[in-house]
């Protein structure tokens, strides 16, 4: 049993379980209250890939001039799963990053993604994150907005091993399989609309609980290994990307009170 990892677990154990026992799957009555989530959401998976190309980019050599990077086991492991996320086969079986298959959910139920493509369209044109996340020229709403600079202050300021510890154990398995089997009923109910959503459920899941989280995990002790102080800085790292989450989530349960079927898309503009 490895006592550092289970150390960060039982300290960020009522962060996990105020997420995994959110109100918020209660919520969804109707395929306008799941966009509305989609619609937010969405952020949370691309700030998922902020942190995946941070470890990758501090992990391995990815200079013109290339050299072996210092760590072959956390090099091999972030490889892995960039593979994975941004190269997976999507239910069409075609080639296809995580985020470009919730894209797809997303309009396929008619969820709005202006939005993100906007943010997206900005980094395109060659702001910076830093122009982003100070200034806002994404006009990204607040909560969103304060969502992700969490990930880029940890990014910024942080160590390598507390990018690990956030990205490790504030991954998308925060999603319980009540969310999926929700998600399944309103895919029922409305015809196959949400079968894209679906299959980027199943995936992601099966992909981060099976796969990617014990990988994670190595890669954290290897960066890591004997130094307290690093594991104490990951665990606060860990803390710190729970709680952007669990108030991001808080703030899409109060739309989600507010909506009513005339409602026009929160976050379009």
């Amino acid at each position: 049993m490895d006592f550092d990892i289970l150390g960060i677990k039982q300290a960020i154990r009522e962060e996990r379980e105020a997420l995994l026992k959110h109100p918020i799957y209660n919520q969804f009555q109707d395929l306008g209250q799941l966009r509305i989530f989609m619609e937010h959401h969405v952020f949370a998976v691309w700030d998922f890939m902020l942190l995946l190309k941070a470890l990758q980019r501090r992990l391995t050599s990815v200079e013109e001039a290339w050299t072996p990077s210092e760590s072959r086991i956390a090099r091999r492991l972030i490889n892995d799963i960039v593979l994975a996320e941004e190269s997976d086969l999507d239910i069409n079986g075609e080639p296809a990053s995580h985020y470009e298959m919730y894209l797809h959910a997303m309009n396929q139920c008619g969820a709005d993604t202006r939005a993100i493509n906007h943010l997206v369209r900005k980094v395109r044109e060659g702001h910076s994150l830093k122009s982003v996340m100070k200034y806002n020229v994404a006009e990204l709403d607040p909560v969103v907005l304060d969502f992700i600079r969490t990930s880029w202050e940890i990014v910024r300021d942080g160590g390598t091993h507390e990018i690990a510890a956030a990205f490790t154990f504030g991954r998308e398995d925060l999603i319980p399989d009540l969310f999926t089997e929700i998600v399944r009923d309103l895919n029922a109910k409305f015809g196959g609309e949400l079968s894209a959503f679906v299959y980027y459920l199943e995936r992601h899941i099966e992909i981060d609980g099976d796969e990617h989280g014990p990988m994670a995990e190595k890669m954290i002790r290897e960066l890591c290994g004997n130094d307290q102080q690093k594991w104490e800085e990951g665990k606060q790292a860990a803390k710190k990307a729970l709680a952007a989450r669990l108030k991001l989530w808080d703030s899409i349960a109060t739309r989600l009170e507010q909506w009513s079927p005339e409602e026009q898309h929160s976050l379009a503009y």
